[in-house]
């Protein structure tokens, strides 16, 4: 029974509905009208598909332009994208895409080009893969370095189901930096499963070896008759060992001379490649022979991020994600004048502080731009390291740095953290060492959804001994809590959201805050609110409403227990706001906090994230639909209110 239900679940992507043949059109229509879905795709000649690719391009640009998102990484990989749904048979076969910034045009593609407008938007289609959103979406991702575990897993399943259908993993070369991509590689290796890695490398220019010689190779090497060739030759050669390890050698040696591929041929993969990924004709003849093949198969294709808009390729980083933007001049549209954002106060911080103490370190897993380091990183180059995608790494290379002295500072966004839990508690806290970790997108972040959003740190980060955790109410407060943190001697996190703050001056100096002190804010009567950060200001619009007490908490771990017990005992209603998961968060923290030290009964409130996954839109929005807004605030404590009387 439960096979079956596995059968089911796995087939249920193939029974997207098809569309009909191409329709007629005319000499001067464009090819794109006419295709909504990889079936129709298919259904053109090789001919056409470079004018496919260029219409996708202007189709791409007028939409993104608009709406905002992932641009120069999407722009290097219209050729592949058009090349592996002609190819290949989706959604039965499976393709799996890295990180997901790099499937927009695999959405265009698959019955959701009406749809872009929409994308990233309250309501509208996610910016990353989603399973529940189109058959076509293989696999979700949002974090990097997944897809070929996940297709691994995919190729394991159909074998032992004995299905045909083929597992394609996408995965850029920064992906590939992390360990979890080079686990999948050396397992897959052992394996015999139908699998295909294809290695998007835009990290560097198309090499020479990306000309005749190599283009040529690639063809001889995928296809059918070398393949039979190579193998039949194994089985001849197993009856002369002398022979066979020659011809081994010889063909590794021939390879290694033309192509980076030695250290895949030694996990077990046949490597082919480079070759051009915007060459259409070649990237078509080396899938279709791919395609042919058993076994493990690697290519490696080079592309250019920003591809065909001069203004992200010049500046693929600063074009990665984009707001709107003009499509002719690649200027982005102006914004009107706004505090700094919690990532310029931290970047800001990082620079005085290092001045001022020469032991600091700063690192993070390849978000030197998203995390603010990038001034950091010019002004003291010696002591930055920028990781690549290995959180797990960052947090051991900052502990054994701490072991010797320094005083590292790890920037990282929260959902980022998630994948370092085992060395934060094992390398970091349990040795009691003093690393300061900078936590970036905590709470709700927008558009980019529940893959990104930071709703658990406070939940995970609480219940793991020798941490000190804080959470800003606004730039200045940020500003000192990191300093707090740099000076503790023990390990510390301090969790801040993506955006801009309130507009608070900042102080210059580097002051301390006392630790486990809260603050009162506002006095009033039966109702006290218990703030955990940036949501004391729409707390104290509430607050004005209901005529209630409001203390800024600061203070996740220790809590200041004096403070709680005060209010406690002083008014009716307790009412903890976080923005965070309200499970094992900050207001679980209280009412443990309560249990231990006092009898007193008072009733509680908690307000926070939901148990579920919050979609992705525009953030203010998706703290109403939370009710964290200052109306949401007002209602759900006159609400309580009311069932108390």
């Amino acid at each position: 029974m439960t096979s079956q239900i596995l059968f089911e679940q796995l087939q249920m992507p193939s029974q997207a509905q098809e569309q009909p043949l191409v329709t007629q059109r005319t000499m001067n229509e464009p090819i794109l009208d006419h295709i909504q879905t990889p079936t129709q795709l298919r259904q053109l000649s090789e001919q056409e598909l470079p004018q496919l690719a260029i219409e996708l391009r202007q189709f791409f640009l007028e939409t993104i332009s608009r709406t905002g998102g992932h641009l120069a990484s999407n722009l290097g990989v219209v050729e592949l994208t058009i090349a592996l749904h002609y190819i290949y048979n989706t959604p039965e076969d499976r393709l799996i895409w890295d990180v997901g910034h790099q499937s927009y045009f695999h959405k265009i593609l698959t019955g959701r080009r009406t749809e872009m407008a929409s994308i990233r938007q309250c309501g509208g289609i996610a910016g990353f893969p989603k399973r529940d959103e189109s058959p076509y979406d293989a696999f979700g991702v949002g974090h990097s370095s997944t897809s070929i575990s996940a297709a691994l897993g995919m190729a394991l399943a159909n074998k032992q189901l004995g299905l045909k259908r083929k597992a394609v993993a996408i995965i850029g070369d920064g992906a590939l930096t992390a360990g979890m991509a080079f686990e999948a590689l050396n397992h897959a290796g052992e394996l015999d499963a139908n699998l295909l890695v294809i290695l998007n490398d835009n990290n560097m220019s198309i090499s020479p070896n990306v000309g005749g010689l190599s283009q040529y190779l690639a063809k001889v090497l995928s296809s059918p008759f070398y393949a039979s060739v190579r193998e039949g030759s194994k089985q001849l050669l197993k009856r002369m060992p002398t022979m066979r390890e020659l011809a081994k050698r010889t063909e590794e040696h021939m390879k290694g001379m033309i192509i980076p591929g030695t250290l895949f041929e030694e996990l077990g993969f046949n490597y082919i490649g480079p070759i051009d990924g915007h060459d259409l004709p070649i990237l078509l003849k080396t899938l279709k022979n791919m395609k042919a093949l058993e076994g493990p198969q690697f290519l490696h294709i080079i592309t250019k991020k920003g591809k065909g808009f001069p203004s992200a390729e010049n500046d693929p980083c600063n074009y990665h994600g984009v707001t709107p933007f003009n499509p002719k001049t690649g200027e982005m549209l102006a914004k009107s004048a706004t505090a700094p954002s919690y990532t310029q106060i931290f970047s800001n911080w990082l620079c005085d502080m290092a001045a001022e103490d020469e032991r600091l370190i700063g690192i993070t897993p390849a978000m030197c731009d998203g995390s603010g380091l990038v001034k950091f990183s010019k002004q003291y180059p010696e002591r930055y390291f920028d990781v690549g995608i290995a959180e797990q790494h960052s947090v051991t290379l900052a502990a054994g740095m701490a072991c010797e002295g320094l005083k590292p500072v790890v920037a990282i966004y929260s959902s980022f953290l998630q994948r370092a839990y085992d060395q934060l508690i094992h390398d970091v806290a349990l040795q009691n060492l003093p690393v300061l970790f900078a936590i970036d997108r905590a709470g709700l972040v927008g558009a980019d959804g529940p893959t990104h959003t930071g709703s658990f740190d406070l939940s995970f980060l609480r219940c793991i001994p020798n941490m000190l955790i804080m959470a800003p109410a606004d730039e200045n407060e940020c500003r000192q809590m990191l300093t707090t943190g740099f000076k503790h001697k023990g390990p510390s996190a301090v969790r801040y959201p993506r955006g801009a703050g309130i507009g608070v001056t900042v102080e210059k100096n580097l002051t301390t805050i006392p630790i486990a002190k809260a603050h009162c804010r506002r006095h009033g009567e039966k109702v006290a609110i218990l703030v955990f950060g940036t949501l004391l200001k729409p707390a104290l619009e509430a607050a004005e409403q209901l005529n209630a007490s409001v203390v800024n908490m600061r203070f996740i771990k220790p809590l200041d227990v004096d403070m709680i017990i005060k209010m406690a005992t002083t008014h009716q209603l307790l009412v903890t706001i976080e923005e965070n998961v309200i499970m094992g968060g900050a207001g679980s923290a209280v009412n443990e906090c309560l249990h231990a030290h006092t009898d007193v009964l008072t009733p509680i409130l908690h307000l926070g994230l939901p148990d579920s996954f919050v979609e992705h839109g525009d953030t203010a929005t998706l703290l109403a639909q939370c009710g964290l807004n200052t109306n949401g605030i007002v209602a759900a404590i006159s609400q309580k209110m009311e069932q108390l009387k």
